[in-house]
């Protein structure tokens, strides 16, 4: 049998991490997972009870491959009341999480060999879903000289670019791109033709800085949102778009093909999520703690941050005081500790052998434990 090479890409590795520590955990291992960025909270309860109900009724089905029209106008109005931007509820497209939003982007925009800036270290999936796509990736490096963020002057240096793709908060750097320069990128994209997705998936965990979205600047950006991450409904895989209406028809037609729609009972559930800000604060204040709290014992063990831990729930540290292979180092330090984390190779192939991202999204029992296990380790 001939396979394709589009399954060639490189593994996600942080999913690989997370596979081999629940493989130890069901043989009775003490396992803290700091792999992955999944929240130990569960979805809120508006969102339980609504999916409660409607299961209770029973007729969970099909929907409108743009999702539900009530989901998308909730949406619409949380535009409204906390960016203070007005959205057309046609524009939205409700998709099975984010994942499904960047495949539905870069099919609908790009075109085999064109080429798609995105920050180097970045988010691994970027890099794997345009590959086998036959889409070229051109990633920049990203620092404490350009803010840790991308720049019009680094995507002017970079070349012929056909999309510009920017998380922001960021992973796994927790970068948050201020709203004057998500202005200047928003506009560079503008005004040379360039395709700009907007990674939001993050927003709502912000610690530090401004959170903007890219819809404060024009309406010709993709907006790519999730419920996965702020809203702590990583399993019912359900997310958003917001699109250019050039680009509404396009959507609709490829999902319409590849996922007919976003599950009914994940939307109805997500409605009702959008209205359990009170609680949800409560667990973004718990990350807050978590967070604070690793920003000053992680140097205290020899890991030094990498980048700001502005937003999201990651810190990204330089582990090269004990290795420069960080793939060897995280799974011996699964074996030997039982705390799984990230290798940095995921998200920087060039230099993330000396680089690891914990994510801080699980309970601050679970980082105490987790950082006292690795002060013994490393001693």
């Amino acid at each position: 049998m001939k396979l394709s090479r589009r399954g060639a890409v490189e593994p996600f590795h942080a999913m690989d991490v997370l596979a081999e520590a629940t493989k130890r955990r069901a043989a009775g291992r003490p396992v803290i997972s700091m792999a992955v960025g999944q929240p130990v909270h569960p979805a809120p309860q508006a969102a339980r009870e609504a999916a409660r109900r409607a299961l209770e009724i029973g007729r969970i089905g099909y929907t409108d491959a743009l999702g539900l029209l009530s989901l998308r106008q909730a949406i619409a109005d949380f535009y409204r009341s906390r960016h203070g931007v007005t959205v057309d509820p046609g524009r939205i497209a409700i998709t099975t999480g984010s994942s499904a939003g960047f495949n539905l982007a870069f099919l609908a925009l790009f075109d085999a060999g064109d080429r798609v800036a995105i920050a180097r270290p970045g988010y691994p999936a970027y890099r794997n879903i345009l590959a086998a796509l036959g889409i070229e990736t051109v990633e920049i490096e990203v620092s404490a000289e350009n803010g840790f963020t991308l720049t019009p002057e680094a995507l002017q240096a970079a070349g012929r670019i056909d999309g510009v793709l920017l998380a922001s908060p960021a992973n796994p750097t927790g970068t948050v791109t201020g709203r004057a320069n998500l202005a200047a990128l928003s506009a560079y994209c503008r005004d040379n033709g360039i395709a700009f997705i907007s990674d939001e998936i993050y927003h709502g965990l912000t610690f530090v800085g401004e959170e903007a979205t890219a819809l404060e600047f024009g309406d010709d950006a993709v907006i790519i949102n999730s419920f996965s991450k702020y809203y702590c409904m990583t399993g019912w895989r359900i997310g958003w778009m917001v699109l250019p209406e050039k680009l509404v028809r396009p959507v609709e037609r490829i999902a319409q093909s590849l996922y007919i729609s976003a599950p009914e009972l994940s939307q109805i559930a997500a409605e009702a999520a959008l209205g359990a800000e009170a609680e949800l604060n409560v667990y973004r204040d718990a990350y807050r703690v978590n967070r604070d709290f690793l920003v000053e014992r992680l140097p205290q063990l020899g890991f030094s941050i990498a980048s700001p831990m502005d937003g999201a729930f990651y810190a990204y540290v330089d582990v090269s005081r004990f290795t420069n292979d960080s793939m060897a180092f995280a799974r011996r330090m699964l074996v030997e500790t039982d705390v799984a984390a990230t290798p940095g190779i995921d998200f920087d192939p060039r230099d993330g052998h000396h680089t690891m991202r914990f994510s801080y999204a699980g309970s601050f029992g679970e980082m105490s434990e987790a950082v006292d296990r690795l002060a013994r380790w490393l001693a």
